[in-house]
């Protein structure tokens, strides 16, 4: 029996010794009186011991302690309750995933790795940012255990235009140059923009096309069009259908079809272990 239990088992027990003598000494001048209507005494006799006990009750702080108690389990149970809807509504909007494809994605690491990282990402974002960083080593270090699609999901009203434009930059990029084109813009991007909004893509974006060596003229008219927008668009859309609701958003799927949602830009250990739980799965 730990400290805690010990003090509050000798305050109950001086509480009921309390009530007990209370409601004795109630009964003893009862008894002795003499009285032409007993069941009215009787009532009597039952109020004032109630009031006594409700009121040592009261004294001695048990009411307000059995209160709080009931209060505590009442909201244990609704968190355990929202926590239990929350999973099964997770698990339906995961459901509705859609399958990673090596012609419509863009595969980061072995294509046929058991585990596969569906990354829900903004270029504008700084978590997003940061996250790049955490799956370029995982995917190095996993020695073809780990593949990394990245889908786009660009947050319109924190990042107005530049992000969706960001995300159509690396399409085109794609679109030049393959999937390495994509992969080397979107590493380039991030190493050199400082997020949130504060990008001049009119300078940056071509600066990256140059760099990785895209033709300026065919990278500046692609840019210019709107054959990208569709795939930006459906790529946000599977994001918030699947449960995303900010960036980075991700979903590591084992072999078997198994997925754990991933909110935010978890640290490199975090993410590993996850990785390793979804490797493990049969």
């Amino acid at each position: 029996m730990n400290q805690c239990t010990t003090a509050a088992t000798i305050m109950s027990i001086a509480t009921l010794s309390r009530v007990m003598m209370a409601g004795l000494v109630l009964f003893a001048t009862a008894a002795n009186a003499q009285t032409a209507d007993r069941r009215a005494a009787d009532a009597a006799l039952v109020d004032r011991v109630k009031d006594t006990v409700i009121k040592e009750l009261r004294e001695s702080g048990a009411i307000d302690r059995a209160v709080d108690a009931g209060i505590g389990r009442y909201v244990e149970r609704q968190r355990a309750a929202a926590a239990q809807r929350e999973r099964a509504e997770a698990e339906t909007r995961v459901a509705t995933l859609r399958p990673v494809s090596q012609s419509r994605d863009h595969i980061r690491g072995n294509p046929a790795a058991p585990v596969t990282l569906v990354e829900y990402s903004d270029f504008e974002c700084p978590f997003c940012k940061r996250f790049h960083a955490t799956m370029k080593r995982l995917v190095e270090e996993s020695n073809g255990k780990l593949k990394w699609a990245y889908r786009h999901f660009p947050l319109e009203d924190l990042h107005p235009v530049k992000a969706r434009k960001e995300a159509v930059a690396s399409e085109c990029a794609a679109e030049l140059g393959g999937h390495d084109a994509f992969w080397k813009f979107a590493d380039r991007f991030f190493e050199l923009t400082p997020s949130n909004n504060r990008t001049d893509i009119d300078a940056v974006l071509p600066k990256i096309a140059r760099e990785i060596g895209l033709d300026k003229a065919r990278f500046a008219s692609c840019l210019a069009s709107t054959r990208h927008d569709r795939r930006v668009a459906e790529d946000a859309q599977d994001a918030a259908a699947s449960g995303g609701r900010g960036t980075p958003w991700s979903l590591i799927v084992s072999k078997s079809g198994k997925t754990y949602p991933l909110s935010g830009a978890q640290p490199y250990a975090v993410v590993k272990q996850l990785v390793e739980l979804a490797r493990e799965e049969k």
